[in-house]
């Protein structure tokens, strides 16, 4: 029996998540959405895509939590846009709301899923769905530093004239312009990018991968990203369905690590059947030191807004 996979909101990320799935021919996909006929007929969209994509799975639309039951993993990317008149903080209210009843929701139907979080901002809304299911927090994750990692080993390769795939670097700390692209530990076919990249550079494209998210916004016009962010949960997704220990950065539980305690932060974390089976602790310079203490500062001050 194949695994159950259930997308909650079917805008632009939820279906381009489930679209990924489908390709990978994985797991049968539920989207779920409140809006009536939008999960249903961008299920039905891509089920015709099937005999195309040379897949073999469900995927179904439903405004009914009941058609989730017994999912093994729970993508949650509802939330709501900032709207004109609206400040950050009447946003991350307002998708605090959202993210927490649709998590519970969820949770019931499926109470031994794993969670993962992209709805924004994400270092937050993980922690608010881990509060807001109970579960342990291994089974509670949430997708950024993947989605940023990929702008970074995306920006090097387009510097380098390589391919994206011999490019390995991640990023860890909050998502957003604090984040932390650790240029020491990244590499091109084994080669470390500080020995061919000029450091002038380097800081372009780490400057460039901390706003990579606004640099799309700015060309759409309307709207955001939403095909690397769903490439991103399903490549996190398939290695938690196929238990395949993927070593990569994820917002992960943190009760120690890096001196921080009671914090979702984007980390080096392993992923497999039982979703954060290990946090990485890596070395970090003075400065490394101080960058990741003023993303995760960044992170912590929402949640003093939340009172979590």
């Amino acid at each position: 029996m194949r695994d159950k996979v259930t997308v909650i909101g079917a805008g632009n990320v939820g279906a381009t998540t489930a679209h990924w799935l489908l390709t990978k021919n994985i797991c049968d996909v539920v989207l779920v959405d409140v809006v009536d006929g939008v999960p249903q007929g961008k299920a039905l969209d891509l089920y015709e895509s099937s005999p195309v994509a040379g897949a073999s799975v469900e995927i179904t639309g439903s405004n009914d939590y009941a058609a989730t039951k017994g999912s093994s993993v729970v993508v949650v990317t509802a939330g709501l846009p900032r709207k004109p008149g609206m400040s950050r903080d009447d946003l991350l209210k307002v998708n605090n709301d959202v993210v927490s009843q649709v998590v519970r929701k969820a949770h019931e139907q499926s109470p031994d899923a794993i969670f993962i979080t992209v709805t924004n901002p994400v270092d937050v809304m993980t922690y608010v769905t881990w509060k807001a299911t109970g579960l342990p927090p291994e089974k509670v994750f949430g997708m950024a530093g993947v989605l940023d990692s990929a702008r970074f080993r995306a920006f090097l390769a387009m510097e380098l004239g390589v391919s994206p795939r011999d490019v390995v670097a991640f990023v860890m700390g909050g998502h957003g312009d604090a984040m932390v692209p650790l240029t020491r530990y990244s590499s091109v076919g084994g080669i470390p990018v500080e020995k061919l990249v000029s450091r002038e550079r380097l800081d372009a494209i780490v400057a460039r991968t901390r706003t990579g998210g606004g640099e799309i916004v700015n060309l759409l016009k309307t709207g955001s990203a939403y095909f690397a962010p769903g490439a991103s949960a399903a490549e996190m997704v398939e290695a938690v369905l196929g238990d395949q220990k993927r070593v990569l950065p994820v917002v992960a539980h943190l009760d120690g690590e890096y001196g921080q305690k009671d914090i979702y932060v984007g980390v080096p974390a392993l992923l497999g059947k039982g979703g954060v089976e290990k946090i990485f602790e890596i070395d970090f310079t003075p400065e490394e030191t101080a960058a990741f203490q003023h993303s995760v500062d960044g992170v912590r001050e929402p949640l003093s807004v939340l009172g979590l």
